[in-house]
């Protein structure tokens, strides 16, 4: 099928039929020109249907797969139907389609060729601590933060955001199947090794409409251990070859 539209915005979705209307209405009236496409992780409540029913594109997998298969075949749609770009938003409601109207913006540009929505970047009118995380939260970012900047060789605050816009030369990069539990940390790891350009642009997130995170607890901080020890091989790594 041909794009009717030169951008495309994704949203993976996991029973989530109580948030996922609002989202879709709210990127119909912010972002009318983009083509809009759900991935369906194998949802057993109304999901599907709901994003049928308001009009998206939908790839369903039937079975649960997981965030990193939906994200990877979200950009993998945007790159086999020829968009030059592409957003990224959760199902939740946390992301604003206004906002990310100003990452796809900032990518049109050629300002850079990722655009990554940050809750704790300040600048451009954004206040510092505009978002306070949980005790348990504020441990795990701050050892995520130290892990990213050693990997990245440079500060980057927010490396689980799921708000990004990408243009079509990024888009092969973050199409690749994804191996690990925090896909979005992977991404800039390839995306830094590609020689590709991303910017962390402050943005405000809001807190999700309804039900609860599938990441919260024990389980969080298990894949925070997980990515930093990651990080820290693949740097050891590095500097031995």
């Amino acid at each position: 099928m041909d794009a009717r539209s030169d951008t495309l915005v994704f949203v993976p979705a996991w029973n989530e039929e109580g948030n996922l209307p609002a989202v879709l209405d709210e990127l119909r009236r912010e972002l009318p020109d983009a083509d809009v496409l759900v991935v369906d992780d194998g949802s057993t409540d109304g999901t599907l249907e709901a994003a049928r029913e308001h009009g998206a594109q939908v790839i369903s997998f039937g079975v649960n797969r997981g965030l990193p298969a939906g994200i990877a075949a979200g950009y993998g749609y945007a790159t086999e139907h020829g968009y030059a770009f592409c957003g990224r938003v959760d199902a939740d409601g946390q992301h604003p389609a206004g906002e990310l109207g100003r990452l796809l913006d900032r990518v049109r540009s050629g300002a850079c060729d990722v655009a990554v929505g940050s809750r704790f970047v300040t600048g451009e009118g954004f206040a510092a601590y505009r978002y306070r995380p949980t005790a348990a939260r504020r441990l795990g970012t701050a050892l995520l933060r130290r892990s990213m900047r050693i990997a990245l060789r440079r500060p980057f605050l927010d490396a689980t955001s799921g708000m990004c816009a990408a243009n079509a030369k990024a888009l092969t990069v973050l199409a690749r199947p994804y191996t690990s539990e925090a896909p979005e940390v992977q991404a800039l790891l390839r995306l830094q090794e590609a020689g590709l350009r991303v910017d962390e642009v402050p943005v405000d997130m809001r807190p999700r409409s309804s039900g609860e995170s599938k990441l919260q607890g024990k389980k969080a901080v298990m894949v925070v251990l997980t990515i930093a020890g990651t990080l820290l091989a693949l740097d050891r790594w590095g500097r031995r070859g």
